[in-house]
């Protein structure tokens, strides 16, 4: 069997994508990849992608020089989590704080990681991790 490695790329649908992107962008200071009228990709970490799409605009195929791309959407409120360092969870609570984007709720896991969750300007549920939330990590 092939091995899958990571997961590259998370998506998320917008109503209002340029209000989305400057949240994730000036909030979460994620930077910006590529933009276009129906979505922007933000790089997190160096090693995946978080893409942005205008709720709809990517809902039929879609034809690239390279292939066709599958049409995709969604609808209601998701769930993403970001990992961060244990020294950093503290600081991010103060960030939260400072951008005045309210902490939803705080978890503590029985594997020793902590979890901090909030919500982004679409009621999408984010969530900031540190390891010891599951077994890979």
């Amino acid at each position: 069997m092939p091995k899958l490695n990571s997961v590259l790329e998370t998506a998320l649908y917008v109503d209002d994508l340029a209000r989305s992107k400057a949240f994730y962008r000036e909030d979460l200071e994620l930077p910006l990849l590529l933009e276009n009228q129906r979505m922007c990709a933000l790089d997190v970490g160096g090693s995946s992608v978080l893409l942005l799409f205008q709720r709809g605009a990517s809902a039929r195929d879609m034809a690239t020089p390279g292939g066709t791309i599958p049409g995709h959407d969604g609808q209601g409120p998701l769930h993403m989590a970001f990992a961060i360092s244990p020294e950093e969870l503290t600081a991010w609570e103060a960030r939260l704080r400072e951008r005045q984007i309210p902490i939803v709720s705080k978890v503590t896991w029985s594997r020793g990681g902590a979890s901090v969750y909030f919500h982004d300007p679409d009621g999408h549920v984010l969530e900031l991790a540190t390891p010891g939330l599951w077994a890979t990590y």
